[in-house]
């Protein structure tokens, strides 16, 4: 596992239009989860306190608490996670091949590629996660939180007689979209997301017809 401290820090880019006063929120929250990385990191995941990565950032317990409920929430460093504009509308209107299940592997490109905190301090997150079996269950937990954005994008699609349901491509949606993360993290971030997500369908293709 490489260490989280061994990486650079980055910087989180907040919505644009936003003010100051949101900005400072945005490089607040980034800190303490950057902070919880590298506590992690240097001395485990159960010897790490709130206290400890509130004295990292220079911020009281109950600054910390405005920003995540508990500390495994900041080492997660959880937000919304939303397909962009344009990648939705694309596929709402059946794009942009016109064919269902590589528009699903596009719509799982627009959500992974994209992550609103900064791909690399996903990956640390990826890191962290699969060495702590508490941590994937929270995360799965979260990712599955996010199916309501994909399930609308799916109704909206699907054309009325459609033999597909839109729960069962929802929730096809989040593990192609969590299994296209850890595979992108396994291989160091390297290659497109594109190509992670494609690999992965094949995978559950060949499962299910195997």
């Amino acid at each position: 596992m490489t260490s989280a401290a061994q990486h650079p820090t980055e910087v989180a880019a907040a919505p644009s239009g936003v003010g100051l006063r949101e900005r400072k929120k945005t490089e607040r929250r980034t800190a303490l989860i950057d902070a919880s990385h590298r506590l992690v990191a240097a001395h485990g995941l159960e010897a790490v306190t709130v206290e400890m990565i509130c004295a990292e950032v220079g911020v009281s317990p109950r600054t910390f608490f405005n920003y995540f409920a508990t500390k495994d929430d900041a080492v997660l460093g959880h937000l919304p996670w939303a397909v962009a504009q344009d990648v939705a509308d694309t596929f709402v209107a059946g794009g942009p091949t016109g064919v269902l299940r590589d528009d699903l592997v596009e719509l799982v490109v627009g959500l992974v590629a994209a992550p609103p905190l900064g791909a690399e301090r996903v990956r640390r997150t990826l890191e962290l996660v699969t060495h702590h079996p508490r941590l994937m269950a929270h995360h799965i937990a979260w990712m599955d939180q996010q199916k309501s954005q994909l399930e609308r994008l799916v109704r909206e699609r699907l054309a009325d007689g459609s033999p597909h349901r839109p729960e069962t491509l929802t929730a096809l949606l989040v593990v192609c979209a969590h299994a296209t993360l850890l595979r992108w993290d396994a291989a160091g971030g390297d290659g497109h997301v594109r190509e992670h997500a494609t690999a992965v369908v094949a995978e559950l293709r060949a499962v299910l017809t195997d």
